[in-house]
């Protein structure tokens, strides 16, 4: 599979899994998780496209990491500075989940990927 339809395939499963645990929180009604959940998933593809783009460019799984982890980590904080209605913030529960799907798909694209092929 391409590198680039990897890191999409794989963002978005993990950002609708990440999307769907924040049921688990007191503080979120049901009104409000099918926004996250759409949210989360559409920031999993984000980070899986640019993963994926950056894996068709470098062969280096470290680099990869890096750039997964740091696009997860920046659309995360984006999201997290937003905040909710009553002006709360929660950066850790967004940031680090963020960041985790970005090492992972990072790691992924790099290692499972196909490489790009050469037009002839």
């Amino acid at each position: 599979m391409p590198k680039v339809i990897l890191g999409l395939a794989i963002g978005a499963g993990l950002g609708l899994i990440d999307g769907l645990s924040a049921g688990l929180y007191p503080q979120v009604t049901a009104d409000m998780l099918t926004g996250i959940v759409i949210g989360s998933t559409f920031k999993g593809l984000l980070t899986g496209v640019i993963a994926g783009w950056y894996a068709r460019r470098s062969q280096s799984v470290p680099k990869g990491i890096a750039v997964g982890l740091a696009a997860g980590l920046a659309l995360s904080f984006a999201v997290a500075a937003m905040g909710d209605e009553q002006g709360n913030h929660y950066w850790v529960e967004i940031m680090l989940p963020g960041s985790a799907l970005g090492a992972i798909v990072g790691f992924a694209t790099q290692r499972f990927g196909a490489p790009a092929r050469r037009a002839a």
